[in-house]
């Protein structure tokens, strides 16, 4: 178990000059693949998947590095009042990063629904569904937010915390209509020349961040600020889903087979809706065990 610690570390952190030398490794390794490789070539599949681990590995070396001078960067941030109550007052910080995305999700939602209206279409329609119901998750955390009650009100938070998770159960319906509509009618994302490498390295780090806080949050007690992660996490699967479209677009020399679009496309939607479903029901059946829980403890 030790050797298996050991080897996973080392693969995830393999030193920087392992990284630097892995981007123009990567980068030689799609070009040729585009431009010379057949796409069910062995060397198809050996440069997707290193130019994968290489953006990962990349990935996690930012964070590392932006950790180990956090000191320094943290001490010159914090004689900003605003700041430093940011860095240092979690229930300030849980209701800042609600308030923008609230924002952000409600921005996207008009628009998607205004261009569904305006080009009479399902794919803007849907979309615009899914960033409806982010928004709402976002915003019945919010009105408890602004009590700042953080952890206090436990049958209060586990009732919204149960009922984010069924707005997740039909929000996966939506996303299900996404991947339809991206196999069968060739909808998809698009990124504009080199933003969609800016896309990817930010889709990967939103994984990561996403998959820490929702663990690193639980230590606070707290059913909505769990909650609020969860979404998080499920906005940066879907962020990845769509940066998958727009990647097998963008990079489509014509000579990939209409089924391999489909396969990769139908694999990783599937994934991303089944992990939504799964975080819903898990919301909603150990939110549901916890409040039977208290209610038998006060009936006592």
């Amino acid at each position: 178990m030790e050797r298996l610690k050991k080897a996973l570390y080392r693969l995830i952190f393999p030193g920087a000059a392992v990284v630097i030398i892995s981007v123009p490794v990567a980068a030689a390794l799609l070009i040729y693949t585009f431009m010379f490789a057949n796409e069910n070539s062995p060397i198809a599949y050996i440069s997707y998947v290193f130019s994968a681990y290489s953006l990962t590995i990349l990935c996690v070396q930012i964070v590392r590095i932006v950790r180990y001078q956090k000191g320094t960067v943290k001490a010159a941030l914090q004689k900003n009042k605003f700041i430093d109550r940011y860095l240092t007052d979690v229930p300030f910080r849980m209701k800042v990063s609600l308030y923008l995305s609230f924002s952000i999700n409600m921005l996207y939602a008009v628009m998607k629904f205004v261009s569904g209206l305006y080009y009479h279409s399902v794919w803007f329609g849907t979309l615009a569904v899914y960033y409806f119901l982010l928004a709402l998750m976002r915003f019945l955390l919010l009105r408890h937010a602004k009590r700042g009650s953080f952890g206090k009100e436990q049958i209060t938070e586990l009732k919204k915390y149960r009922v984010c998770g069924w707005i997740l159960m039909v929000m996966n319906i939506a996303l299900s209509g996404v991947v339809v509509l991206v196999l069968s009618q060739n909808e998809g994302f698009e990124y504009a020349g080199y933003l969609i490498y800016i896309m990817a390295m930010y889709a990967f780090y939103t994984v990561i961040i996403a998959m820490i806080n929702v663990v690193k949050y639980r230590k606070y007690n707290s059913p909505v600020m769990s909650a609020a992660k969860i979404i998080n996490l499920v906005a940066a699967l879907v962020s990845m889903l769509s940066l998958e479209t727009a990647m097998l677009a963008q990079f489509d020399n014509g000579q990939n087979p209409e089924t391999f679009r489909k396969l990769m496309t139908g694999a990783t939607g599937s994934g991303v809706c089944l992990t939504v479903l799964a975080l819903a029901v898990f919301m909603i059946v150990s939110s549901t065990k916890q409040l039977n829980k208290l209610k038998n403890n006060n009936a006592q």
